[in-house]
């Protein structure tokens, strides 16, 4: 079991150069070629087979953008079907098996994550898992994502270290950063931090609203559970969901996580 890890980005240090979006891509089995945009795609590059990107912004600054890890993910308190969950280490995975495509995830998102494979077969919401089934498995020490770094411009370790080595950073260069770190108390708190001589506010809502430091699962839920008595009172709608579980649970059964039959037994939510 690994503690409760975290990452820190320093947005002074990154080059551009993608190493990360790379690397978290061959270990997480995607696509090296992006699909095409779709219409109304916001342009930071996400999809569902890109987990992390680059962003460039004014003044040669880059900045990485991937799933926060939130500490109280409100992806999480709304999929009505348990899809999503926060492991008792602190990622926050999924899986597809579970699935029903309703993407309510994707509207409590505050920091827009979660994209949908809206040309797959079966289609699901997909985002980086902080590459948690090999960090669980020894198999890696650290997110491939970190590991590829070459400026080590994102270190990985636990949230408390990571809060202090910011912290150390502030202290040691306060001309360098703005005096914050992002994600320490942002929707009560996530696992991905960053210091940053620009503003990041542009991460969160696309529609200018800002982020307070209240967890969001509490008004995200509120907000959901206007619909319940019709949407889950209903027993004949339940078992309808409980019959597309069912299907997706066959269909990726049978064709494997990339459309090809896969081998009786095979993980297919080790990425």
């Amino acid at each position: 079991m690994i503690p409760a890890p975290a990452i820190l980005t320093d947005v002074t240090r990154c080059i551009g150069c993608e190493e990360c979006v790379a690397a978290c891509k061959r270990v997480s089995g995607l696509p090296t070629a992006d699909a095409p945009p779709r219409p109304g795609a916001t342009p930071d590059g996400l999809s569902a087979t890109r987990w992390t990107t680059v962003i460039r912004r004014p003044g040669n600054h880059f900045v990485r953008k991937h799933c926060r890890h939130c500490l109280e993910p409100a992806c999480v308190s709304v999929c009505p079907v348990g899809a999503l969950q926060r492991t008792p280490e602190g990622p926050v995975v999924y899986d597809r098996s579970l699935c029903m495509g309703c993407r309510y995830c994707m509207l409590a998102c505050p920091y827009g994550i979660p994209h949908y494979e809206w040309d797959a077969v079966a289609p699901s919401v997909r985002k980086c898992i902080l590459c948690y089934p090999h960090l669980a498995a020894g198999r890696l020490a650290a997110p491939a994502c970190v590991s590829a770094c070459p400026t080590q411009a994102t270190l990985f370790g636990t949230r408390d270290q990571m809060l202090a080595e910011a912290r150390r950073r502030l202290q040691a260069d306060p001309g360098r950063y703005l005096p914050r770190i992002w994600g320490e108390r942002e929707v009560g708190g996530t696992a991905v931090l960053y210091l940053s001589d620009v503003s990041l506010d542009f991460l969160a809502w696309s529609d200018g609203r800002t982020l307070g430091n209240d967890p969001l699962p509490e008004r995200t839920w509120a907000a959901l559970r206007l619909v319940p008595f019709e949407f889950f009172g209903v027993g004949a709608l339940m078992g309808g969901l409980a019959w597309i579980v069912r299907r997706r649970q066959l269909l990726t059964g049978r064709t494997g996580e990339g459309g090809h039959p896969g081998p009786p037994g095979e993980d297919r939510h080790a990425d």
